[in-house]
């Protein structure tokens, strides 16, 4: 089945669990491209936050959700080539976001993507090689 045909299938699937749809959300990440994007999109959107609760005004907060949608959506139509996963489960996607920014800041990422047999650690000359190509 396609990418497209397995996003048809998960966005028709009411998924039983969190953990479930941790699974199928990270098949939806599957580039280091778009987890970056996604990370710097979430790291923008604290800052805005932070910004704002510093400075008592409102206006960061404005732009916390158009930075942080702005850029994980570009990974995903620019760099992953999907729809995300936030049109067809708005709550879990963000809970998610959150989860897989805390592992990509701790480092925790690859560990994860290969407990659930998701993404095999690559070698590190091969992912030297192709991080052009993300």
């Amino acid at each position: 089945m396609g990418r497209g045909g397995q996003q048809e299938a998960a966005a028709s699937h009411g998924f039983g669990s969190m953990e479930e749809f941790w699974g199928f959300y990270l098949t939806q990440h599957s580039k280091p491209g778009t987890r970056r994007w996604h990370f710097l999109g979430t790291l923008a959107a604290l800052a805005c936050a932070l910004l704002a609760a510093v400075s008592g005004r409102a206006a960061p907060l404005l732009a916390a959700p158009v930075l942080g949608y702005g850029m994980a959506w570009y990974s995903h139509f620019f760099v992953e080539g999907n729809r995300p996963a936030t049109f067809g489960h708005p709550v879990w996607s963000f809970l998610c976001d959150l989860r897989m920014f805390a592992l990509i800041l701790t480092g925790r990422i690859d560990a994860e993507l290969a407990r659930l047999r998701l993404n095999p650690p690559r070698p590190r000359d091969a992912a030297a090689a192709s991080a052009h190509r993300d």
